[in-house]
C-alpha cells in the first residue's frame, strides 16, 4: 500500500533485488547455505576459544566477541531475507523496520570498534610484549569491549531515532532486501538533510577513528617488525597480525563502499550487491579466514578434533 499523504505507515514492503522472483529458488539456496555456514561457523569459534585453554588471551577474547557480533548482525538482515525470498509479500511491520536496523546498525558499529580494539592488541603484543600482561589487563579488555558494545548501540539508537521520527509518505516500498537508512531516508517527505547530515557525520567519525586506530597501530607494528633480526621472527610476528589485517580490509573496504562513495553515480543494485557483500559474506568469512590463517586456531581445532575422535 503506498503512502501518499500520512505521516506514518504501518509497515513497508522490501522489494530485495531485481529479477528475485525468476530467480529465488538460486537466491534462496545460496543465502541459505552462506547462512548455515555463518552460523555454524561463528558458533564453532566462540565455543572453540571457549574450550581451548590456550586460546584464553586478549587476542581470542575480542576473536570471541567479534564472531558473536557478525553473527548477530547478519542475523538481524538475513533470515528475513530468506523469507522474502520465497513469501508472495515481502512485508515488515514498522516495528520489525525499526528493530532490524537498530540492531543491525548497533553490531556492525561494535564490529569496528572491536577490530580497532584487536588491531591495538596486536600492537602492545608486538611493540611492547614485556609489558603485554599489564597492558592489555582482563580489565582493559572488558572495558574496550564493553566500550564498543556502547558506542555501537549509542550510535545505532541516535541515527534509527532521527530516521523514524521522520514522515514517510512517498511510498512505503524499499528499494532493498532489508531496512537500510539510505533507502528509507529516501522515502520521507521530510527534510532529510539533518538526519542524513547525521548518518554521514557518525558513519564518518566511527570509521575514520576506527580506521585510524587500526593504520596507527600496523604502522609502529610494521616498524617493530623490520626491526627484527632474523627472518624467522618477522615471518612468525607477522603471521600473528594476518588474519586480522584480512578481515579488516575486507571489512572496511566494502563498509566504506557502501556508506562513503559518491552515491549518485553507482546503480542501486551495486549497492544492494555490496550490502550483500559486507552484511552476508563477511560474517562467514571471519571464522574461514581466522581458521585458515591463524596457526593458533588450526592447532586448537586439531586438538578438539583429535578429543572428539578419541571418545
Amino acid at each position: 500500500m503506498e503512502q501518499n499523504n500520512g505521516t506514518e505507515v504501518a509497515g513497508f514492503i522490501l522489494l530485495g533485488f531485481t529479477g528475485q522472483h525468476k530467480s529465488w529458488c538460486v537466491l534462496f539456496t545460496i543465502f541459505l547455505m552462506i547462512y548455515m555456514v555463518t552460523v555454524v561457523g561463528n558458533i564453532g569459534m566462540i565455543l572453540l576459544i571457549k574450550i581451548d585453554s590456550s586460546l584464553h588471551t586478549p587476542m581470542y577474547f575480542f576473536l570471541q566477541n567479534l564472531a558473536f557480533v557478525d553473527l548477530c548482525y547478519t542475523s538481524a538482515i538475513t533470515p528475513k531475507m530468506l523469507q522474502n525470498l520465497v513469501g508472495t509479500e515481502q512485508s515488515i511491520s514498522f516495528i520489525g523496520c525499526v528493530v532490524q536496523l537498530l540492531v543491525y546498525g548497533a553490531f556492525i558499529t561494535s564490529d569496528c570498534y572491536i577490530l580497532a580494539a584487536m588491531a591495538v592488541d596486536r600492537y602492545v603484543a608486538i611493540c611492547n610484549p614485556l609489558h603485554y600482561p599489564t597492558v592489555m589487563s582482563q580489565r582493559v579488555c572488558i572495558h574496550l569491549l564493553v566500550g564498543s558494545y556502547f558506542i555501537g548501540f549509542l550510535n545505532a539508537s541516535v541515527n534509527v531515532s532521527f530516521i523514524f521520527s521522520l514522515s514517510f509518505c512517498k511510498s512505503n516500498k524499499i528499494n532493498h532486501f532489508f531496512c537500510d537508512a539510505p533507502p528509507i531516508l529516501a522515502l520521507s517527505c521530510s527534510d532529510i538533510y539533518f538526519s542524513k547530515m547525521m548518518l554521514t557525520v557518525l558513519v564518518g567519525f566511527n570509521m575514520t577513528f576506527t580506521v585510524s586506530v587500526v593504520i596507527f597501530s600496523y604502522m609502529f607494528i610494521l616498524i617493530a617488525i623490520l626491526k627484527i633480526s632474523s627472518a624467522a621472527g618477522r615471518k612468525k610476528a607477522f603471521s600473528t597480525c594476518a588474519s586480522h589485517l584480512t578481515a579488516v580490509t575486507i571489512f572496511y573496504g566494502t563498509l566504506s563502499y557502501m556508506y562513503l562513495h559518491h552515491r549518485a553515480t553507482e546503480s542501486q543494485e551495486q549497492e544492494k550487491m555490496a550490502s550483500v557483500f559486507y552484511g552476508v559474506m563477511v560474517p562467514m568469512l571471519n571464522p574461514l579466514i581466522y581458521s585458515l590463517r591463524n596457526q593458533d586456531v588450526r592447532e586448537a581445532l586439531k586438538g578438539v578434533g583429535k578429543k572428539c575422535f578419541w571418545f
